[in-house]
């Protein structure tokens, strides 16, 4: 391995140790369908995603809330001493592309076939923290300049 591959590959490494995700491969669930659930999460809180996927009547709302909760374990896992509540964990990023598609035969009138498309895909979920905005305190010097 070159140098520079060397150094690229370790630091990708460190990026990945404070970048908490979770991945779904080949959900058999058309990825249409699943962007409309997806968009209803992304960027808000985890507690507040937590109970849309909840009371979300989508079949796609269960696999994404059990992605979510997975990676919730995998925050936990890398920082052990932090407390959940107090981390203000939010949906950074969450996409989804297009996997597998099964592709069926289905009889037509007159002899003919059409084809059908049975389409899956990948879910990418990623979790950052807010940072807690600090409060400074300005003096009059201050308000002067």
């Amino acid at each position: 391995m070159g140098i520079k591959k060397h150094l690229r590959a370790e630091k990708l490494k460190e990026e990945r140790k404070v970048k908490f995700f979770a991945k779904l491969h080949n959900c058999p669930t058309s990825p249409r369908k699943m962007r409309l659930v997806a968009d209803l999460i992304r960027g808000k809180d985890v507690d507040k995603a937590l109970s849309i996927l909840r009371f979300t009547k989508k079949e796609a709302a269960q696999r994404l809330e059990k992605l979510l909760l997975s990676a919730i374990a995998n925050w936990q896992n890398k920082n052990e001493e932090a407390r959940l509540e107090e981390s203000n964990l939010y949906i950074k990023e969450i996409y989804i592309d297009s996997a597998r598609m099964l592709k069926r035969l289905r009889p037509a009138p007159q002899g003919r076939a059409h084809r059908i498309r049975k389409r899956s895909n990948h879910v990418t979920l990623v979790l950052d923290s807010k940072k807690p905005i600090e409060k400074t305190e300005h003096t009059k010097e201050d308000k002067k300049l």
